[in-house]
């Protein structure tokens, strides 16, 4: 029987690439650098599947060009912004991706950035490997303790009641908003606010989990930074794209940001060069979900959708009609 060709566009976990090789004519990407759309589209022709990941844009013109043998397209992450929903869904391609096996890995990092940021880790680490560490002053290098603050989160999901979960045995007292309240037995003593505004008045750390969407994209701007106690810390885990840039890193320059853990950008890998300079700032290259454990099984339920469509079975987790916002 033949198998099922399936457009691969990046390298995966051991386990993953064995089941690639085992169930799958596999067109993989030679080059080290992602397919240009031309080379995706090329790759595509006659193919049954896609496995891509968040370096291969999907925009509308990839959509009304790609072959019409393509019965899915799976995507190795939990956002999907990289993707054209609209347009794939006018060439009825189903779009899978794999939310609920990175929580946890992504919440560690969340934490990871969030005391990585208090406790100004970047420049006591740079003292340490420049050689520059030299008998400190008791008033050097001081940060900010967690326990007993306010840690905010935007987005009550997996990821972020992971992160409530950890945040609680660290002192913190946690405040969120999402769509609506969660309920009593998994909120347990969290704060719910409707209005986003008001969480952001009350959150001396700020955590962002929210999905970027239309209306969550920029939201953390000067407006939003105004709200926030003076010397708030900011954290994303989620996408750059919920950040307006300029407007967190005046507000680092000036203290009224005292810090930022981030492993998300705006138009990453590329990123706002000024966060570099900034001796204020805690940064990761998007490793949330960078464990053997959760890359295998993103992969393994990537592979289980692909399968699904292929063999004519409800996948498991295709994207769904997207209304969340921030209200």
């Amino acid at each position: 029987m033949t198998q099922p060709i399936l457009v691969v566009t990046c390298r995966y976990p051991k386990d993953v690439e064995d089941r690639i090789d085992r169930d799958y004519n596999a067109r993989r990407n030679p080059n080290q650098l992602p397919f240009s759309q031309q080379e995706l589209l090329s790759a595509a022709a006659g193919a049954d599947a896609m496995f891509i990941t968040l370096g291969d844009q999907l925009d509308s013109e990839f959509f009304q060009r790609v072959s019409p043998t393509v019965k899915i397209i799976a995507t190795y992450s939990v956002g999907f912004d990289h993707i054209d929903l609209e347009a794939a869904a006018r060439r009825k391609i189903p779009i899978a991706y794999t939310p609920g096996v990175n929580n946890e890995a992504t919440a560690d990092i969340a934490m990871l950035l969030l005391l990585g940021a208090s406790r100004r880790a970047y420049e006591a680490q740079e003292l340490v490997r420049t050689g520059a560490w030299k008998p400190l002053s008791p008033d050097m290098l001081l940060g900010w303790q967690v326990g007993g603050k306010v840690l905010g989160i935007l987005g009550m999901g997996r990821v972020g009641q992971a992160v409530a979960r950890r945040a609680r045995g660290f002192g913190m007292k946690i405040h969120y908003h999402d769509r609506s309240a969660l309920p009593a037995e998994i909120a347990g003593d969290a704060v719910y606010h409707k209005d986003p505004s008001d969480l952001l008045r009350a959150s001396q750390f700020l955590s962002l989990h929210a999905p970027e969407t239309p209306q969550t994209r920029h939201f953390l701007n000067a407006k939003a930074i105004s709200l926030l106690p003076p010397g708030a810390i900011v954290v994303n885990t989620a996408r750059g794209g919920l950040v307006v840039d300029e407007d967190l890193i005046a507000a680092l320059k000036s203290g009224r940001v005292a810090a930022a853990g981030l492993d998300v950008f705006e138009g990453e890998p590329k990123l706002h060069p000024e966060y570099v300079s900034l001796k204020n700032t805690f940064l990761l290259p998007h490793i949330g979900s960078a464990t053997i454990e959760t890359r295998t099984a993103m992969g393994m339920l990537a592979l289980d959708n692909v399968e699904a469509v292929l063999h004519g079975r409800p996948a498991p987790t295709l994207v769904p009609a997207l209304s969340w916002k921030v209200a």
